[in-house]
Formats: structure tokens, C-alpha cells, sequence
């Protein structure tokens, strides 16, 4: 199954590994790792503003949908598969 993340980018829920919330203030593990994986050349910002980090086993993206949304996505197709 695939979860659509923003943009025309859908990943294979098998390579999902957490999302992170971008909203609030910013946490110094969340910023220095956002930064170490920039630099690595894993990040791809999708569009606009990030509202969430959608980390994968090998990438790491930018995205403008919320966790909360995120979330609903993933749960709707994990309910499907039951």
C-alpha cells in the first residue's frame, strides 16, 4: 500500500518509518538531524512551507500535509487491508 505525502509523491508504506510534527517549536534532535541528512542529500522538499518530516528507510521528505492528516491516511488504508 502507498501513503501520498504532498506534491505527486507517494511512498510504500513498507519504507515509512515515522513522521515527525513541524509545527511547534523546534526540537535540537529534530534540527540537527533534519541538517546531517540535508547535507547527506536525503531531503526533498515537496512544496511551500513543511508541515511534517516523513522519514523513510531511504529518503527524507519536506511535506506540507500535517501529521494529523498523515496519520488519517495511513489508518484508513491499514483498516482497508484488515
Amino acid at each position: 500500500m502507498f501513503l501520498h505525502i504532498g506534491g505527486d509523491v507517494m511512498i510504500p508504506l513498507r519504507d515509512l518509518i515515522t513522521v515527525v510534527d513541524l509545527s511547534g517549536s523546534p526540537s535540537s534532535v529534530n534540527g540537527e538531524f533534519l541538517k546531517t541528512a540535508e547535507e547527506e542529500g536525503f531531503v526533498v522538499q515537496l512544496t511551500g512551507k513543511p508541515a511534517s518530516l516523513v522519514i523513510c528507510t531511504k529518503q527524507v521528505f519536506l511535506s506540507p500535509i500535517s501529521t494529523q492528516t498523515l496519520f488519517k491516511r495511513a489508518r484508513r488504508i491499514f483498516e482497508q487491508t484488515e
